[in-house]
């Protein structure tokens, strides 16, 4: 339906993560589900860590790890130059701008975090590899943060978008979800209840992999607009201020009002991107 596109490095990304613990976790089982000497006393269930520590288990861990950060990290610098030339939406201020370069920006830092802890395992280097951890959740948590700020933003300018207001919730319930999992890991580890804790720590990544898949959707209307005839043309804040401004002034004096504020003049479908009439845009929105 769609050719190859941007949207293929979420895709390809969260696939190798998938792949990736899907060896680890089968590898494991498979050997019998042993009992490394790395792991806690009274533990049963492995964590990724204990699994990515063995022998076999750390070039996979390793390998996967580093493959599927390049290629989510590229989503983010991708996402960033697609909207600067149109192929995405616009940002309407500088505000948007400035949380799209911060979530990419965090999202490295998670990126290396993640690197790293599969570098610096838990048997040989306990004390950074617990901190690489906490770099990678925390890295990852805020950028989404960021970006479902921005995203939230584009949704109240933009709100003919139907998609955006998609990522948008999609994006809110992963953050919600993963810092609910990541206090209730923080909990059972305090607790010394090793085996609750490995299986929240197999959820959260597995978690994941649908937070780096919905930047798929994202993606998808950039599909529409390889031709500059298709992109969307450039909106900004001051356009419409001076258009607003312009129409007060018209009011004022019962005149005509010429105005060459902001608006949307192509009517062609962006993929689930499209404007509500021809040379029509709706106006921000207070409730989205």
């Amino acid at each position: 339906m769609y050719g190859i596109s941007y949207w293929f490095l979420p895709a390809f990304s969260g696939c190798v993560w998938l792949g990736t613990l899907l060896g680890m976790l089968g590898g494991w089982v498979a050997n019998g589900s042993p009992i490394y000497p790395w792991m806690d006393q009274g533990q049963t269930i492995a964590f990724i860590s204990h699994v990515g520590a063995s022998y076999w288990g750390k070039p996979l861990f390793i390998a996967g790890s580093a493959t599927a950060q390049v290629a989510f990290v590229l989503s983010f610098i991708s996402e960033r130059w697609l909207r600067h030339k149109g192929r995405l939406t616009h940002n309407y201020t500088t505000a948007e701008k400035a949380l799209s370069i911060c979530a990419s920006i965090f999202a490295l830092i998670g990126a290396c975090g993640l690197i790293l802890l599969t570098i610096f395992d838990t048997r040989r280097y306990p004390p950074v590899h617990e901190a690489m951890l906490a770099v990678f959740i925390a890295g990852y948590i805020i950028s989404a943060i960021f970006i479902c700020a921005e995203y939230q933003r584009l949704g109240i300018f933009f709100r003919e978008y139907r998609i955006l207001r998609a990522s948008f919730w999609i994006k809110l319930t992963f953050i919600i979800v993963e810092i609910a999992l990541a206090i209730a890991f923080g909990v059972t580890q305090y607790k010394s209840q090793y085996n609750p804790a490995a299986v929240i720590e197999w959820i959260i990544a597995l978690m994941y992999i649908f937070y780096t898949w919905s930047f798929i959707i994202d993606f998808l209307p950039a599909t529409r607009t390889k031709h500059k005839d298709h992109r969307f043309p450039p909106v900004r804040a001051a356009d419409d201020e001076m258009a607003m401004n312009t129409q007060h002034q018209g009011s004022m004096t019962n005149g005509p009002v010429y105005s060459s504020g902001g608006h949307y003049g192509d009517t062609e479908s962006h993929g689930s991107q499209q404007p509500m009439q021809h040379g029509e845009r709706a106006g921000p929105s207070q409730n989205f």
